[in-house]
């Protein structure tokens, strides 16, 4: 079966998770802090090659009223260009909301708003690419 990688592309960081073998359930890798278009792709490309991946699972934050706005358009502008870097498949998942539920899941949990920030990108990451997962 083939794996999935989701990512949420901020512009300080990018969560990443990634789908168990069955594409059943994802699972929160990490949270890339950017530093430059160049590392941030050679970063992501680590997981890629780590997890055999071919399709990329991206967030794309439509606004409210379902347009696109900024976010979204860098969003789409670094997933394609890791998918002409490296042969890959993009697909779209709208994420709406992701950030705000992971923070909530944080919250609930317990966790300090100073750890939140370290673990926000990678879990809206999860629920990004588990929205993907279940859709299919």
């Amino acid at each position: 079966m083939e794996r999935y990688l989701g990512l949420d592309v901020g512009e300080r960081t990018i969560g990443l998770a990634v789908s168990d073998p069955l594409g059943l359930t994802a699972q929160g890798l990490t949270t890339i802090m950017r530093t430059s278009n160049k590392e941030d792709y050679e970063k992501v490309k680590e997981y890629i090659d780590k997890y055999n991946i071919k399709t990329l699972v991206v967030g794309l934050p439509y606004n409210m009223n379902g347009t696109q706005g900024p976010s979204a358009e860098r969003a789409k502008k670094f997933a394609e260009k890791l998918k002409n870097k490296y042969q890959l498949e993009i697909i779209y998942q709208d994420e709406r909301m992701t950030t705000m539920s992971a923070e909530r899941v944080l919250i609930e949990a317990g966790m300090r708003r100073e750890k939140r920030k370290a673990h926000i990108d990678k879990i809206a990451a999860v629920f990004i690419l588990q929205a993907f997962l279940d859709s299919k």
